[in-house]
């Protein structure tokens, strides 16, 4: 494993390994003698910063960067007048590109004054064409750009940044390669996303993200759970299994196995308390997952089940799969296999065509349905997907009104579901002291509400029994049984 092997023992004097990870280990080596020089030349340690945007897929990359970084000699800073600076990107809104876009501006003067400085873009966004071309005439002082399929090699063109001048840019349009056991500093000591499979094949008419990401590609299951032991004998109690669309791991594997078969293995790992995943994909929610849940001791009781729309006409112009009847029909299943299971979605409103008639299909799903909480979109159209295309674009003051009313029904469902909770002693992670009252400390459910109570900087990464005084709507006060 990568932090059994010196690094300053590799001989760089001779040609690179082919095969990977001995390659990127390489690179480090290589890495820390230019970093090395730099902190000589600098009189300190030189600082790094990274800003992520988007989903938990992108966290957990940042935290496989990170761990390079570290691992060749940068220190991380909290601000962004670093010595390497490096925003991980996303793309599934406009709203993404503008905030980098933005950044960069401001980079752009910093950088004129302290010329040393790296600036790298990865991630999503950097595997749109029109942002590449963007980037060389117009932001010629960034100095590294690559994207999504070849993140593992960042040591390898680190390397090659801080050895010329200039932009270097290397992205590419698939991959059907993964590289384990490269460096990562995770962000909890107590808790990790574990990547099960990247990708994703599903091409729903609104998303980029088939694009940016590429087709899917699942990890050998014995790569897996061999990272997920090395994370429990580290001190990790929880684990959340991240992929585009985890209903569909292992499909594309030469020894195939369902991802109710990988709970079921990740369940005998000790030392492993909680099991959480996302993203699930109704279409490929099958019964057997359903009773790996319902069996299991560790999973949480959880489900992120997205909707996108109430309406059958819309979820067909969506290329999602299922209709309304077949989403409830799927809920009722769940419900009654795992009666306390709480269910959260994501909800776009304004998708083009939608009329007052589909609006009010998705608001009677939710009626419904009642999730615990959902996360709502405004449509936000996407330059190479076909909804962008498609005419019928609903007007933005339609869309604000439709917006408001479902989120104001959405709360006072949630609120309801919550206060549900009032009185019961529930099993909390300690995530964090309270940021805003240090006699307070901050963990989750299983369902992922939120707890504040009284306790003490110890308690951090622990399960705590904690009994729910009062509601708050989306959160909780409450004391630990002890």
């Amino acid at each position: 494993m990568y932090n059994e092997i010196d690094f300053d023992k590799i001989d760089i004097t001779m040609e690179p390994p082919v095969e990977e990870p001995a390659r990127q280990y390489y690179f480090i080596a290589k890495c820390r003698r230019q970093v090395q020089g730099l902190k000589r030349e600098l009189g300190r340690q030189p600082t790094f910063f990274i800003q992520t945007f988007g989903c938990q897929m992108n966290a957990r990359d940042s935290e496989k960067l990170t761990g390079i970084l570290e691992m060749v000699g940068y220190r991380q800073s909290e601000v962004e007048e670093a010595d390497f600076v490096i925003y991980n990107t996303c793309t599934v809104r406009e709203n993404a590109n503008n905030k980098v876009w933005g950044r960069l501006g401001y980079l752009n003067a910093y950088k004129k004054r302290h010329p040393n400085m790296k600036i790298a873009l990865c991630g999503c966004m950097m595997q749109e064409p029109e942002v590449i071309e963007k980037l060389k005439k117009s932001y010629a002082f960034v100095d590294l750009v690559f994207g999504t399929h070849n993140i593992y090699k960042f040591a390898e063109l680190l390397e090659a940044s801080l050895a010329q001048p200039g932009m270097v840019v290397d992205i590419w349009t698939d991959t059907d390669k993964i590289v384990e056991d490269l460096p990562v500093e995770r962000k909890y000591p107590f808790k990790s996303g574990v990547n099960i499979m990247f990708g994703c094949n599903n091409f729903c008419s609104y998303c980029i993200v088939p694009y940016v990401r590429g087709r899917e590609r699942s990890r050998k299951p014995e790569d897996i759970l061999l990272e997920i032991k090395r994370l429990a004998k580290d001190g990790v109690v929880e684990i959340m299994l991240l992929g585009q669309n985890v209903n569909s791991y292992g499909k594309n594997l030469k020894e195939p196995i369902t991802f109710a078969e990988l709970l079921r293995k990740i369940e005998e790992i000790e030392g492993i308390e909680r099991i959480r995943f996302m993203t699930s994909h109704p279409k490929d929610l099958s019964g057997d997952l359903v009773e790996a849940i319902r069996d299991s001791k560790k999973i949480c009781r959880h489900l992120h089940l997205p909707l996108q729309s109430g309406s059958s006409r819309i979820l067909k112009e969506m290329n999602r799969h299922y209709d309304k009847g077949q989403y409830l029909a799927l809920v009722k299943k769940i419900r009654e296999a795992v009666p306390d299971i709480a269910l959260t979605t994501d909800i776009i409103v304004g998708f083009p065509g939608e009329t007052e008639e589909d609006f009010l299909e998705t608001m009677d799903v939710v009626e419904q349905v009642g999730y615990e909480s959902a996360f709502t979109f405004i449509y936000s159209k996407r330059t190479g997907t076909p909804a962008a295309k498609m005419e019928c674009q609903v007007p933005q003051e339609v869309v604000k009104n439709r917006f408001d009313r479902l989120l104001e029904k959405v709360q006072a469902i949630a609120a309801k579901r919550a206060e549900a909770y009032t009185g019961r002693v529930e099993p909390v992670l300690v995530e964090e002291v309270n940021a805003q009252d240090e006699a307070l400390v901050t963990g989750r459910l299983g369902s992922n509400f939120v707890v504040h109570f009284p306790g003490s900087r110890e308690m951090v990464g622990k399960i705590v029994n904690v009994e729910l005084k009062e509601c708050k709507g989306f959160y909780f006060y409450g004391e630990a049984i002890t």
